[in-house]
């Protein structure tokens, strides 16, 4: 039988949850790292004949995090998976408002979780599926989940900014790497669109004092711009699994 890994971090909730059960399918091993688990794909996943594990991890442990994973994928026979796929969705919102308004253990977490986690994590990932038999079929892929806002400055939102600009950089110089290696990884950091997230309810309640844009995002609600967990999740699943994924290492779920 065929089989494929998947790593998904930030799985508990979210576009994260919605992609783990998206990937719930008979001979599909899915690894959730989030700080909770979720019941309800513990529950699915015996229906669906895949393999489903959720650790209950704090992402901003960054390498104890990523040491572990790496020593969990070793354990797995190199020819085992036809693909596998690491998927960097986490990502911390700070306070919104200006960077001086929020702690400096608050900022540090953000980048951690946002940025260095997901540095570790693909390093851990591409050491250990190095010699599988993925890889040399092309078949080992880093997706990133970055933003918009990565690419466009927005008031109030610096740390986030930061950490989703340095996911597209970082990703953009390891698909330079791969391509080096004959049989490399593909990777792609990738904008998702605009989703009815806890991080959209978040800005539309901010204090429009320290964040100007709070009017966009009021708007965009009320107009029905904003895709569902379920959709977005699908349209990042469907990028992923596209021929040329990895082909511009930087995507957006729009792009044709």
């Amino acid at each position: 039988m065929n089989e494929s890994l998947y790593v998904v971090t930030g799985a508990s909730r979210g576009m994260g949850a919605a992609i783990a059960e998206q990937l719930l399918l008979k001979g599909h091993v899915v690894l959730g790292i989030s700080r909770m688990t979720n019941e309800e794909l513990a529950a699915k996943a015996p229906h669906a004949g895949a393999q489903l594990e959720q650790w209950p991890r704090d992402l901003a442990q960054t390498v104890a995090v990523a040491d572990e994973l790496e020593a969990w994928l070793r354990r797995f026979d190199a020819a085992r998976f036809d693909e596998a796929a690491l998927i960097n969705n986490a990502g911390v919102i700070t306070r919104v408002g200006p960077m001086d308004e929020t702690t400096n253990a608050e900022l540090s977490a953000a980048l951690r979780v946002g940025l260095e986690a997901a540095m570790l994590l693909t390093a851990s990932f591409l050491r250990a599926t190095r010699a599988w038999r993925a890889m040399t079929r092309g078949r080992v892929k880093v997706l990133n989940i970055s933003s918009g806002l990565g690419r466009r400055a927005m008031a109030g939102s610096a740390p986030y900014c930061a950490a989703k600009a340095g996911m597209d950089h970082f990703s953009r110089a390891v698909s330079l790497d791969e391509a080096h290696r004959g049989h490399g990884a593909r990777i792609v950091s990738l904008a998702p669109g605009v989703i009815d997230t806890d991080m959209q309810a978040q800005l539309r309640s901010s204090d429009p004092a320290g964040f100007p844009d709070k009017g966009n995002f009021l708007h965009m609600q009320q107009a029905g711009q904003l895709a569902s967990p379920h959709d977005a999740a699908a349209r990042v699943l469907a990028y992923l699994r596209r021929a040329d994924f990895g082909s511009n290492p930087i995507g957006d779920v729009r792009d044709v």
